[in-house]
């Protein structure tokens, strides 16, 4: 289990890796004691805790037995937030697997990946082919050549759990399709390539139908929008208000797309179906269309909770448009232990002052976000004459936006734990992991330093 904590420093929000567990299990207890520990190992307490952030697994956010309910029976102010980017690919997922024709189309996108990228030499084949086509559109101008240009491209499987995988996917499929296409072909009529030509065939008519190039687009445009929103929730210094703003724009972008978009949209799939000679149906037939998905509105509603629409009237865009004083109190109100009454009475007089310099003021002009407001509160100081304001804005900062800094540290993995060092211990695995991926903070700390803490240790025959 990794664990990567979140705070804020002087306005700024901070992400930390600060350990791998080796848990026994993955049931919510054993998780729940491997925390405890580690926290006791780092003089951290379950009650400082604002909030939790996991992918959305059944025993990490179980109602009643999981790792959420456990710690928000310690702590109730620890409030848990889905992962953002977890839900926004669930919710491509569940729409793909309600749909049927999108259902078979990415069945077919996953036979294509199983058959020409299930063997060396198939996809040594795909790369010399693309190869070839390259240096001929270099020699008659079609494309040009430089630094980054016309990189090696791979066709790799698309996978539910892995964030854009299925964008590059098609992405691939769409540059390399006139590839492809005549790799399938030759394993068509490859009379060694027994148990596979069958289903070349089969994926030979399907790939050169227009309905095909149709659902490669659609989902390509609908993956491309989704791409960008789940890059953005990404970021180890996104807050949880820009987070449900770039959602919502996420959706004004599906919708124009839905209402404005149908023209500029079959102009293309028409240029590639000529390109690549695939017949194009009368677009004047009869077509009777079937009920539309809202998988994402449903996925992400305005607000998930009470808790995020009050979180939402500290937002300084548009001159502080969506403040709103009584929603903030019933915020305080869900933090008992950081605001008592004698705060909320106090604070109930400061917002009044707050929100007209914040109005009034140019230095908190064109904020974006909650985080800008902070760095700037404590740049002009502000945050030692609105204290409980300030308090405000950091327990909103450090509610978790995305596990994207958990998911990296698995990914560290790979280079820390490689073949070579496959038997490395529990705790040697630890620590070289943080030293790898917290190297800002270790970049920091003077050689001298490091000298003199290792001839500390223990007594050593010679001074280093």
């Amino acid at each position: 289990m990794s664990v990567v904590i979140r705070y804020v420093k002087n306005g700024c929000i901070l992400e930390h890796f600060i350990g791998v567990i080796h848990v026994l299990n993955t049931t919510a207890a054993s998780l729940k004691a491997a925390i405890d520990q580690l926290f006791s190992t780092h003089s951290l307490s379950i009650s400082n805790l604002r909030g939790q952030g996991y992918d959305g697994a059944s025993n990490m956010r179980g109602e009643y037995n999981g790792l959420k309910a456990l710690i928000l029976k310690e702590n109730p102010s620890a409030y848990y937030i889905h992962c953002f980017a977890h839900q926004l690919q669930l919710a491509l997922v569940a729409v793909a697997q309600k749909h049927p024709k999108i259902e078979t189309f990415f069945t077919i996108v996953h036979r294509l990946v199983n058959i020409v990228g299930g063997s060396a030499k198939r996809s040594d084949l795909i790369r010399e082919n693309q190869r070839l086509k390259i240096l001929e559109s270099l020699s008659i101008g079609e494309i040009s050549s430089g630094r980054d240009l016309n990189q090696e491209i791979t066709f790799q499987r698309p996978g539910d759990t892995r964030w854009g995988s299925h964008y590059s996917c098609l992405i691939n499929l769409i540059t390399m399709f006139s590839t492809i296409v005549e790799v399938i072909e030759m394993i068509a009529t490859d009379s060694t390539s027994t148990g596979t030509r069958g289903d070349a065939c089969i994926l030979l008519e399907l790939m050169l139908r227009f309905e095909f190039a149709f659902n490669l687009y659609l989902m390509k445009k609908i993956l491309g929008i989704s791409n960008e929103l789940s890059k953005a929730l990404q970021r180890k210094d996104q807050d949880i208000v820009n987070a449900m703003k770039l959602v919502q724009i996420c959706k004004t972008q599906l919708q124009t797309m839905r209402d404005d978009g149908w023209d500029s949209f079959l102009g293309v799939i028409c240029s590639f179906c000529e390109t690549h000679k695939i017949n194009v149906p009368d677009m004047d037939d009869m077509f009777v269309t079937v009920g539309r998905s809202r998988q994402l509105n449903d996925r992400f509603s305005e607000a998930n909770s009470d808790l995020l629409i009050c979180v939402a009237c500290l937002s300084p865009n548009n001159s502080f448009a969506a403040f709103d004083k009584f929603k903030l109190i019933r915020l305080c109100q869900s933090y008992p232990v950081d605001f008592d009454a004698a705060n909320i009475l106090e604070l109930d007089d400061q917002l009044d002052t707050y929100i007209i310099e914040m109005r009034t003021s140019k230095d908190f002009e064109k904020l974006q976000g909650i985080s800008d407001l902070a760095q700037k509160l404590v740049v002009k100081n502000k945050h030692e004459v609105y204290p409980l304001v300030y308090k405000l804005v950091t327990l909103t900062l450090v509610l978790p936006v995305a596990t994207a800094t958990v998911e990296r540290a698995f990914f560290a993995m790979t280079y820390v734990k490689n073949r070579l060092r496959n038997r490395i211990g529990d705790q040697w695995l630890n620590d070289s992991l943080i030293a790898y991926i917290e190297k800002d903070v270790f970049y920091k700390i003077e050689n001298d330093v490091i000298i003199e803490r290792y001839q500390s240790m223990r007594t050593r025959r010679e001074q280093l």
